[in-house]
């Protein structure tokens, strides 16, 4: 016997002059041909207002007497079979029945494989979409592009797309997971390749000044969800799932351990989304609002409904922020709740925050999907823009500065009392040594070389300094050329060799002073 565990969701509705409970459910009918056919049922309780008017617990429990009875009549008594001798045959209807009953519906110790939300979604496009179309086709019978038109046709958004050939492609996956097909069958969508990405709704947010105006028209607690979102970047069933103990106000961050759908507790979307988040100024916010709830307990939800036992559903924040929008007519096709946690990514990082780091914050998977929430904005460009145009002014600058030249060995006769960016030949700055280290003269057609190019060193710069330095009287330690310069030691060392005494010529005279401290400078 198979049952599916329902507890719609009462509701009250006002056609006119009448006013009533009711609830949407899903029906169950076994087909024929051994299919079960599930469509989606409005069942209406009673009457909302009147002499004979029921209240919301009244219609709940009309609710669970309906939804018992209609329980209690098994669909089918067997299971289905799926031939192993030719598996072709097989009606994609009852693949799709086995994966929906045993693994979407599925509960495992007490606990659904499937959260809440996703399972909303697979009934919706099995039953809606892929059944009315697929379910009496069998398996051999599948071409890739039969169901490539059909998605085209079917779709509204490449993502309605991609999530109807998930679905079809793990139908058969679990098949072959199950043994129910063996593992040289292909699977057919495998093959069906969907077109390149598309967006219906602009990729946009709205500026910060127009985020402050469309908040300052909301009242909390609403407001206060909405600036939970923008602040933090959580999710709108996130923020609907917290508790007092998830909230610590001394601290001043939120932990993000469980989200909230439709009435549905479930842990987070990812593993990664289990995370903790700062609330920055929000804190006393926050102090402030759990003041006024009626219970403070840690299991209490920070925001309930008028019955305090169930938190608030999103849908009221959802109406609230669409109005206000659309009141400071900055309102957009797409904009909605999800629009805040789209702009707290794109801030953060605009603000410093790498990719990694908006990433974790945000509690996506990887970085490839904080790039989808990133949006460029044409006031960040500018930003870069002029940013980029201020360092080719500095540049610029800088290159109608006069250079200063420091000649070359051959450039120079003799000794100058001023060295402060000249360079000389060694031998003529030491007689002795240049008599010690005498060139060879051989061959009476020797080419004499040419003269090096005098030594470009920009006026202000390190090495400048560091020449300076060298030609005072009593010298100049490596620790003070190394604070001078903010290098290393090594660094010092290697330009004083290579710079200093080959590229420009000098000589550079070492010696060590009373205190062991040895002293540079240009002899």
């Amino acid at each position: 016997m198979r049952l599916r565990g329902q507890q719609p969701k009462v509701h009250r509705r006002s056609d006119g002059a009448d006013s009533y409970w009711y609830f949407r459910y899903w029906r169950d009918e076994l087909l024929p041909n051994g299919l079960i056919h599930t469509t989606r049922e409005v069942h209406r309780i009673g009457p909302a207002e009147g002499a004979e008017a029921l209240t919301v617990n009244q219609a709940e429990a009309e609710r669970d007497r309906f939804m018992e009875q209609l329980s209690a009549t098994p669909l089918r008594q067997a299971p289905v079979v799926v031939s192993t001798d030719n598996p072709g045959t097989t009606l994609f209807g009852a693949l799709a029945e086995l994966w929906e009953w045993d693994y979407v519906e599925a509960i495992v110790g007490g606990k659904p494989l499937v959260a809440a939300s996703t399972k909303g979604k697979y009934r919706n496009h099995l039953h809606k979409h892929i059944l009315p179309r697929w379910a009496g086709t069998r398996i051999c019978d599948f071409r890739a592009k039969d169901v490539l038109d059909w998605l085209q046709k079917e779709s509204g958004s490449w993502y309605m797309m991609t999530d109807l050939r998930n679905i079809m492609s793990g139908i058969f996956t679990k098949a072959q997971e199950w043994e129910l097909l063996p593992d040289t069958f292909a699977n057919p969508i495998a093959r069906v390749k969907l077109p390149k990405k598309w967006q219906i709704y602009e990729r946009r947010i709205l500026s910060e000044e127009e985020t402050v105006r469309v908040l300052a028209r909301i009242e909390d607690p609403h407001r206060l969800v909405c600036e939970i979102c923008v602040a933090t970047g959580a999710r709108i069933s996130e923020v609907t799932g917290l508790q007092l103990k998830h909230v610590n106000l001394e601290k001043s961050f939120i932990r993000i351990e469980q989200r909230h759908w439709r009435g549905d507790i479930d842990a987070p979307k990812s593993e990664r989304s289990k995370r903790t988040l700062t609330v920055g100024s929000l804190a006393e916010r926050l102090k402030n609002w759990i003041r006024t709830l009626s219970q403070n307990a840690p299991e209490a939800w920070l925001f309930p409904q008028p019955n305090p036992e169930k938190p608030m559903w999103d849908s009221g924040v959802r109406a609230n922020l669409k109005r206000a929008a659309r009141l400071e007519k900055c309102d957009f096709p797409g904009f909605g709740l999800h629009s805040l946690r789209r702009a707290n990514i794109t801030w953060r990082q605009e603000v410093g925050a790498s990719s990694i780091e908006a990433s974790r914050i945000a509690g996506h998977a990887s970085t490839k999907m904080t790039e989808q929430y990133t949006v460029v904005q044409l006031n960040r460009q500018e930003e870069l823009t002029r940013r980029i145009q201020e360092r080719l002014a500095a540049a610029a600058t800088q290159v109608r500065k006069a250079s200063v030249v420091i000649p070359t060995r051959e450039s120079v006769p003799s000794v100058k009392k001023d060295l402060a960016l000249t360079s000389l030949r060694s031998h003529e700055c030491d007689p002795e040594r240049s008599n010690t280290m005498p060139k060879k003269q051989n061959g009476k057609n020797r080419k004499q070389k040419k003269a090096k190019p005098a030594i470009q060193v920009r006026e202000g710069s390190k090495k400048a300094e560091i020449i300076v330095l060298l030609q005072q009287r009593n010298g100049v330690t490596l620790q003070e050329l190394m604070t001078a310069t903010g290098w290393q030691a090594h660094s010092v060392r290697g330009f004083l060799s290579a710079a200093v005494g080959k590229k420009m010529g000098l000589h550079l005279d070492s010696s060590k002073r009373e205190d062991g401290q040895r002293v540079y400078r240009i002899a």
